[in-house]
């Protein structure tokens, strides 16, 4: 197989999308058709965002496009145009390129994205993936949100951040070439939940043709906390959620005693979840069990005064904080 030094940047991008179904070079130009669209973007930084060293370069184009395509299903938007640009260091081939971009592509035909544009720049500083999709916002005339709305999440919580924890245990041992088998076997679905996360293909179609109209949504990727406190501040509401109504993976609460920590935390402030939180109006309460059955029900809006609040077992409210966030904003 040619590297960069003999392919060259244009024809390496050539090259990358022969037989992938999308056209190169300025496809993602196509604007989708209809309502009003929306727009998000996330860059991921080798070294912050993630560790080559045990992360699947596959695995990493494939989520690298899921977290940026539930954050436009956070708005309640389809996908159609995806933009890619990495920025490539030395250390890495064409061949590893190649690996990144087939992760890239089956997520695009996964979530059903109409075109797809790519661009390839030299990085000093590691690898660096920017992704920008866009795509209509289909779900509207949504209802005006009201106490005693559900909040429902599309799966378990804290799982990302806890497989993340068993990677970081296991550095040591991928550096010196054993795969640390036992361990990943042990916690497979909570690693898989950080390397390859699950979105919901086609979640803003699917609402639209079961008629319900959130009253509100969010992507889940910095934490439940973030995510109830920007649900808070977007519909002018409270909003309790119950700690023994949060969904977790199987293998959390046994990794966490291993680890001295309270999977709660990790679903409340961990990242990486990408799950898709929903405000659900309560009179379409039976109509969203029956057709999403794969969303849990963890809580409810309520008065404003209550603010944002995590209800423990006993009974007990303990105000909602999180990073980027004043300590316990509870303002709107």
């Amino acid at each position: 197989m040619k590297d960069f030094e003999q392919l060259g940047r244009i024809e390496a991008i050539r090259t990358l999308f022969e037989g992938s179904g999308y056209e190169p070079f300025g496809s993602a130009s196509i604007a989708p058709s209809g309502g009003p669209c929306a727009s998000e973007s996330r860059l991921l930084l080798e070294g912050i965002d993630f560790d080559l060293v045990y992360f699947p370069l596959k695995h990493l184009g494939y989520k690298a496009v899921a977290m940026v395509t539930g954050a436009l299903y956070g708005r309640l938007a389809c996908a159609g145009t995806l933009s890619v640009r990495l920025g490539v260091s030395a250390k890495l081939g064409f061949g590893q390129i190649k690996e990144l971009w087939e992760g890239v592509v089956a997520a695009a035909r996964e979530f059903g994205y109409k075109s797809l544009d790519l661009d390839l720049q030299p990085s000093r500083n590691g690898l660096a993936i920017s992704v920008c999709a866009s795509g209509e916002i289909i779900c509207r005339d949504s209802p005006a949100p009201a106490s005693r709305d559900l909040v429902c999440v599309s799966g378990a919580l804290g799982a990302a951040y806890l497989g993340l924890q068993v990677l970081e245990r296991g550095r040591s041992r991928f550096e010196g070439g054993s795969d640390n088998k036992e361990e990943l076997e042990r916690y497979r679905m909570l690693v898989g939940s950080y390397l390859k996360p699950e979105v919901p293909a086609g979640l803003p179609e699917a609402l639209r043709e079961a008629g319900i109209s959130p009253a509100a949504a969010c992507f889940v990727d910095r934490g439940l906390a973030d995510a109830l406190l920007r649900i808070r501040r977007s519909t002018g509401l409270g909003v309790k959620v119950y700690a023994d109504h949060i969904p977790f993976e199987g293998g959390s609460f046994e990794l966490g005693k291993i680890l001295d920590m309270d999977p709660v935390s990790a679903a409340m402030n961990g990242g990486d979840d990408c799950r898709i939180l929903l405000v659900v109006p309560i009179a379409r309460y039976e109509d969203f069990r029956k057709d999403f059955q794969t969303f849990d029900i963890i809580g409810h809006l309520a008065q404003s005064d209550a603010g944002a609040v995590l209800v423990s077992p006993d009974g007990l409210e303990h105000p909602v904080s999180a990073p980027g966030w004043p300590r316990q904003d509870n303002s709107l």
